[in-house]
Parts: structure tokens; C-alpha cells; sequence
């Protein structure tokens, strides 16, 4: 059904989101981001379906947005880029407002865009090994579509400890800036999820889904507004010549113009 995306269910409700582009990390590519989008849909409308895991194949939760994809935009009209913007916003909305409680299961490194995924999740579980990462300021870009989400998640006064420094931290210190629900082995992921899981299967559904509502409707506000605001601030950042300039580099393997010796 999906090029870039597996569904399990199983007999309980449960059902598995894979990301599954493992050979490039689980980067979300334009297929990618069009296919969350459709998923959250389909499991949103399931009524067999209580529960959703959030999960990639592979070494990666999610190497961020797919270099390619990002290049593309370089070369694209502002009117393409404002679109292709959308469709990424509208997938993390998607998953956002999933009325299902959704739990991601967080391996390997989780950047830029797998943050926002985690971001959108009820709960996240990741392996102690894990890396983290908002690493779109050394492109040239910035973490505009998944901003709402993560200084939701992360509240202003931990989200801005690394939100444009790109810098690279660990699953401990991802707990403490709240991203991560819990933390712990890679061999105990699976059953850290279980654990997480089981609550919801004696859980009423329809109550389950209202009081999602709810926190979302009491919690940091993410309206269309903002969510259009920062479609619009990713827009401006593709136009601009840091980003031309940071993608360029990047591809030829060389350091961005900004970059100081010995950093």
C-alpha cells in the first residue's frame, strides 16, 4: 500500500507504524511526508485500532528531512515550496490530532524531523543509546514546521537549550528536556513499549480519545494560524542564500561558509 511506510495490527488493536526507509535512515523524503499523512488517516478512522506505535526500521528512528527533497526546494518556484512546506506541516498536524494515543519507539539517531515526530507523540520510549538533534541551523534552514510541536513538548526554557545550536545530545539529557518519556536499553525497547501499550487495552476508546482532546485543547495552542505562520518562515529560510548555500556544501562534501575552523 505504502512505498516508504509499513501497518501492523494485531488482534488486540494495536497497530505499528513503521517508517521504512532504513537504507537512507528513515530520512522523510516528499513520499514519505505525503504517506504520514494518509496513514495517520487510516489509522485515525480504524475503529478496530486503540493504539499506535511509532517506529522505524533500521539503525535510525529518523535521520531528519531527506537531503534530496530539501535540494529539490532549492530549485523549485516559491509557490512549490509553500506547498511541498504544507504537506510536511500537514503531516505532523496529522499526527498530532490522531485520536488514538500514539507511542513512539525511538532507536539510533532521531534528527530535525524525527524530533518533530517524537514531539507529536503521547509518549516517547528511546533506547539509551539514542541521538538527538536539531541540526537544521548548520544547513542554513531552521526547525520551522516542527517548532509548535517541540516547544510544546519541550517547553520554551528547555527547547531553547538546543533548538538553533544543532548540537547533539544524548537519550538522559532528552528525558530532561522532556522529549523522552523514558529511556532505556535497546533490548528492553520492545517491552518498555508493551508496558506503555497495555494500560489503553482496558481503557474505554471513546474516553481515551476525549481526553486527548482535551489536553490538546488545555495545552500550548497549535492553530492554523501558527501552523500557517511557520510554513511561511520555512518558505522565506528556503529562498534565502544560507540555505543555498548550507544544502550546496553539504552535497559537495565541503564546510558551509559559516563554519569556523576546529568546530
Amino acid at each position: 500500500m505504502y512505498e516508504t511506510l509499513v501497518i501492523e495490527r494485531d488482534g488486540r488493536g494495536v497497530a505499528t507504524l513503521w517508517l521504512d526507509r532504513a537504507e537512507k535512515h528513515n530520512a522523510m523524503s516528499g513520499a514519505m511526508i505525503e504517506e504520514l499523512s494518509s496513514a495517520a488517516k487510516v489509522l485515525d478512522e480504524d475503529a478496530q485500532v486503540r493504539v499506535v506505535v511509532l517506529a522505524a526500521r533500521g539503525k535510525s528512528f529518523c535521520a531528519g528531512g531527506d537531503l534530496r527533497w530539501m535540494q529539490a526546494q532549492m530549485e523549485a518556484g516559491a509557490e512549490q515550496r509553500r506547498a511541498e512546506a504544507r504537506k510536511l506541516a500537514m503531516a505532523l498536524y496529522a499526527l498530532n490530532t490522531l485520536s488514538k494515543p500514539l507511542i513512539a519507539r525511538v532507536q539510533g539517531n532521531a534528527f530535525g524531523g524525527g524530533v518533530g515526530m517524537m514531539a507529536v507523540a503521547d509518549v516517547a520510549v528511546g533506547a539509551d543509546t539514542a541521538k538527538f538533534g536539531l541540526t537544521e541551523v548548520r544547513l542554513g534552514l531552521i526547525p520551522a514546521t516542527i517548532s509548535p510541536y517541540v516547544l510544546a513538548r519541550m517547553g520554551e526554557t528547555h527547547a531553547r537549550k538546543v533548538f538553533m545550536s544543532a548540537r547533539i545530545f544524548g537519550a538522559q539529557e532528552a528525558e530532561k528536556l522532556n522529549l523522552l518519556s523514558r529511556v532505556v536499553t535497546e533490548d528492553q525497547l520492545d517491552a518498555a513499549v508493551e508496558e506503555e501499550v497495555r494500560p489503553y487495552l482496558a481503557a474505554a476508546p471513546g474516553a481515551v480519545a476525549e481526553s486527548k482532546r482535551l489536553a490538546r485543547m488545555l495545552g500550548p495552542a497549535i492553530t492554523s494560524e501558527i501552523v500557517d505562520a511557520t510554513i511561511e518562515r520555512l518558505v522565506q529560510t528556503w529562498e534565502g542564500d544560507e540555505a543555498r548555500a548550507g544544502i550546496e556544501a553539504f552535497f559537495a562534501k565541503r564546510p558551509a561558509p559559516w563554519v569556523v575552523d576546529g568546530s
